[in-house]
């Protein structure tokens, strides 16, 4: 199915839905095909821990800073 630009403004929805579905949709100006519209497909699972090893964080990162501490308190805290 061939479908012009403004007419796929209007019927958006519809349209994702038959994709979805598995009709194709082609998307046109002036009746030119520009783009397809489809399904998403997932580019596959993430990885996790791929960054182990690579960094450490350091056994006082979460100790406060007291001059961090003075930017966000003044001197009275």
């Amino acid at each position: 199915m061939i479908v012009n630009i403004s007419d796929a403004k209007t019927n958006l929805s519809k349209l994702v839905d038959m994709v979805y579905h598995g009709e194709k949709v082609v998307i046109a100006k002036n009746n030119l095909p520009l783009v397809d519209l489809v399904p998403h497909k997932p580019e596959g699972k993430r990885t996790l821990g791929l960054l182990q090893g690579e960094f450490h964080v350091p056994d006082d990162f979460m100790d406060e800073d007291s001059e961090i501490n003075e930017m966000f308190y003044g001197d009275d805290a």
